[in-house]
């Protein structure tokens, strides 16, 4: 089954105005899949495949006049050597949509594309599938709060989220419920340290990354602590830094900044931690079901972590950069979410209540300058109004 992508009008635009198209994200998100469901008759070719890979890497010319352009060539980060060639074909044939191209090993691959391909490709981020994806409606815009939301959003109990959320956001274990959950996790954690850590950084002992990767998912939406983390993990304070840079470029964990001006003098200066995907949280952490996890020390976390990232998603997947930060200062007063769009910014809070008050916006008087509507998402069935410039939202609707 195929889920249709917010990505999907992005791409055929940006197809039509940049020679080069290129989809990031993680291993198994869909970037070839939805490349796939736009072909529009270009070729399409995998460098997966170890024959037609060594014939990227040795011949790259003969490479090219055996797949021609317009072309979709997927995990192009195994060969290099291709780049210099994408350069020369754009540079002269002088039309858009010539190559489409994805990777998951992103540090690799952005180094070659700012040095052949700057100024000539449009680079787009895609993540697991997002929850208007999965719930039909992939033309959503980016979110926002507001008074005026759609009506044609499926109502979600409190199983249901918390479904959502265990299961995680990966196409292959939305589409196929034979999928078994936890083999799956266990199979794309060793993946990823196999194919894409190894190939960044000296691990040196893998046991000790994987802890790195349990310890960093239970603290997914605390403020980053390197020197706790070194702690429990063993390590040194500055092996933490280059590891949770790796998770961060890979694109499975988004560091949150601190929303700070002159006029608020003492907001912290420490980001937040966020896993993209919820699923490969838990699976970490060690909750094996949506009830346990429902019930669990971590419900809290994991349900502002995946809001956090159904907001990411909605910009990245319609091709936006995400305005975001959270605030927190000295005296603990804090806004879990901060938007900024046009020079307004919009506040947000993520609480785990269908009895959303205006206490639950308390902290938003703290921001100055031009302030426009506010939100409190929670598990609510409707949207409500709290006042006249703040709405509850019901966390369906994200």
């Amino acid at each position: 089954m195929y889920y249709k992508r917010t990505i999907s009008p992005v791409i055929q635009n940006a197809s039509e105005t940049f020679p080069v198209v290129l989809i990031t994200g993680p291993r198994q998100v869909g970037k070839t899949t939805v490349f796939e469901h736009n072909l529009d008759g270009r070729t399409s070719v995998s460098l997966d495949n170890p024959l037609i890979r060594d014939l990227a890497r040795t011949d790259p010319a003969l490479f090219f006049k055996t797949y021609t352009p317009p072309l979709l060539i997927d995990e192009v980060q195994y060969a290099p050597e291709l780049f210099p060639f994408i350069k020369i074909i754009a540079d002269q044939e002088k039309r858009n949509g010539l190559f489409w191209l994805t990777g998951s090993q992103i540090f690799s691959l952005m180094k070659n594309v700012t040095e052949s391909l700057a100024g000539r490709a449009a680079i787009l981020s895609l993540q697991g599938l997002s929850q208007t994806e999965i719930t039909g409606r992939a033309d959503t815009a980016p979110f926002l709060p507001s008074f005026e939301l759609r009506k044609d959003v499926p109502a979600a109990t409190l199983s249901d989220i918390y479904t959502r959320i265990w299961k995680g956001s990966f196409p292959r274990l939305i589409a196929d419920e034979k999928v078994n959950w936890n083999l799956f996790y266990s199979s794309y954690v060793g993946s990823y340290l196999e194919r894409d850590v190894r190939q960044i950084v000296n691990i040196g002992q893998e046991h000790a990354f994987l802890k790195f990767l349990r310890v960093a998912a239970g603290r997914t939406g605390q403020l980053l602590n390197y020197t706790d983390m070194a702690r429990d993990v063993d390590v040194s304070v500055n092996t933490i830094k280059s590891w949770i840079s790796v998770l961060e470029t890979s694109g499975l964990v988004y560091l949150l900044r601190p929303y700070s001006t002159n006029m608020i003098s003492k907001a912290v200066k420490t980001p937040k931690l966020y896993f993209f995907d919820t699923g490969l949280a838990c699976w970490l952490t060690g909750w094996d079901t949506p009830e346990v996890l429902q019930n669990g020390a971590m419900n809290g976390a994991m349900l502002e972590t995946y809001v956090i990232s159904e907001i990411i998603k909605s910009y990245w997947h319609n091709g936006k950069r995400a305005n975001i930060w959270f605030y927190r200062d000295k005296d603990k007063k804090e806004i879990d979410l901060v938007i900024e769009k046009s020079g307004t910014i919009h506040p947000v809070e993520i609480k785990r209540t269908a009895a959303p008050t205006l206490r639950d916006a308390k902290s938003f008087n703290i921001l100055k300058g031009n302030i426009g509507t506010g939100a409190v998402i929670c598990l609510i069935d409707t949207p409500l109004p709290l006042s006249e410039n703040i709405a509850a939202i019901p966390l369906a609707y994200v």
